[in-house]
């Protein structure tokens, strides 16, 4: 639909009401509800939206360590444009129209922070050295027959999953809640949101999908809006649907990788049938960014103080500075494939990240890969738990925040302003997690010490 249509269809909607959506820098997406009329007033203008939205967590409690907002300012309102050419009508709020936004300065220019904006920023680069990037994002979540009411009431803890048992691409347990299960690939193609695919994978009650192609920022935009969807379709199910990285230590964790190839035209420039493996040289340089740049950006891809339980040998996710053809022990995993095919995955993204801020990683060091024209390391054959030969990934959020906040290679991709409010809000992550007192230490200590 073109402008003109979008508004038209606004204007006579029934409810008289739109749904916004702003991402906040932990990938939550915050929104509000407002009148058909409110909407026509903003359309070729701003929104205010108070800026706590970049000044709290993900759990609502206020930073007291970030210079953007705070008490120090007020939490005055910040500046939204909305994303024209991000309608879309939600299908299970009778085609309610839908618009994402995106901060700006009060001279409305780019807010440096806004994690969209930082991808465009990003994608603008590919885009000036003439490539279009094509993403997509897969993601495993857990679902388990609960509603928030009973999890607060659990406090957490002995949830019921939605199916027993390790049941990996399984039909019979896809049949069992199959009408669970055809919503989500139903409801989500209707909200713009495709799916390749859809299956269970080992775990009680975890599901994974995968979403169809796309330009980088809308493949970013589907990203996050996925997650959000999933979690509303599985409400109108009595499903409690979780994107946390790991669940619990006896199982897999959940995985958002990252599938990735640079574009010219109808040219898939990863793909060379004369070079070994079919991998051009600009894709051999894109890898080698991403393995040099991991480093100095790993808590874009794994943000969480949990993040860090996913990324243990042996549990399907990778611990190494590695690559390997079709390897799925390693950090990236090179699919050489065809001409239309050929890509790489990005096997370190967990299901808790923030998209914008993944994919903003992974293009920015590959882009920096072909900048510099780095070499590429060997492939990883076999094991890639055991190949430690170019180095190990940081093992707590701590170590790689630390990394990324020393790191004029992360200041240099995202700029200062970025990188400053970013690790200060994973520096308030750490600071929460240290306080408190977890089971794994009541249960160890309590009786014996």
């Amino acid at each position: 639909m073109n402008p003109e249509e979008i508004i038209n269809y606004v204007k006579q909607h029934p409810s008289g009401m739109v749904k916004l959506g702003v991402t906040d820098i932990d990938g939550v997406i915050r929104g509000k509800y407002i009148s058909t009329e409110k909407f026509l007033s903003v359309i070729k203008g701003e929104l205010g939206f108070c800026d706590v939205v970049f000044g709290w967590d993900m759990t609502d409690q206020a930073y007291d360590n970030t210079r953007y907002t705070g008490w120090h300012s007020g939490y005055p309102d910040a500046k939204v444009k909305l994303v024209m050419s991000s309608f879309r009508k939600i299908p299970w709020e009778k085609d309610l129209p839908f618009f994402l936004g995106e901060f700006v300065t009060a001279d409305e220019n780019p807010l440096e922070i806004c994690p969209r904006q930082l991808l465009k920023k990003i994608t603008e680069q590919a885009s000036a050295s003439g490539y279009t990037a094509k993403f997509s994002q897969e993601f495993e979540w857990f679902n388990f027959a609960e509603t928030p009411q009973t999890f607060a009431e659990k406090e957490g803890r002995h949830l019921t999953p939605l199916t027993p048992g390790m049941f990996g691409y399984s039909l019979l347990r896809s049949s069992e809640k199959n009408d669970f299960f055809k919503d989500l690939f139903m409801q989500l193609t209707a909200f713009q949101i495709p799916l390749e695919g859809l299956h269970t994978e080992t775990g009680p009650g975890v599901y994974e999908a995968a979403l169809t192609y796309d330009n980088i920022l809308e493949a970013a935009d589907k990203a996050c809006l996925f997650k959000t969807s999933v979690k509303e379709i599985a409400y109108r199910h009595g499903i409690l649907a979780s994107f946390m990285a790991k669940i619990n230590e006896q199982l897999p964790g959940c995985s958002g990788h990252v599938h990735q190839s640079l574009w010219k035209e109808n040219t898939n420039l990863f793909f060379d049938a004369a070079q070994p493996h079919q991998m051009s040289i600009l894709m051999q340089q894109y890898l080698a960014g991403q393995l040099y740049c991991l480093p100095h950006l790993l808590p874009m891809v794994a943000p969480t103080i949990n993040s860090y339980k996913r990324l243990v040998e042996g549990a399907w996710a990778p611990t190494t500075l590695t690559w390997g053809i079709d390897n799925r022990t390693v950090a990236l995993r090179a699919l050489p494939g065809s001409s239309k095919s050929c890509r790489l995955e990005t096997r370190v993204v967990g299901s808790d990240t923030n998209p914008y801020l993944a994919l903003a990683a992974c293009l920015a060091s590959g882009l920096y890969g072909i900048r510099h024209q780095l070499p590429l390391q060997p492939a990883t054959t076999g094991n890639g738990y055991q190949d430690g030969s170019h180095g190990r990934l940081p093992k707590s959020l701590e170590a790689a925040n630390e990394a990324m906040k020393q790191s004029s290679l992360a200041k240099e991709l995202f700029g200062e302003k970025f990188v400053t409010h970013f690790t200060q809000t994973r520096d308030w992550e750490i600071r929460q997690f240290a306080k408190v007192v977890t089971d794994w230490e009541t249960k160890r200590y309590f009786e014996i010490i």
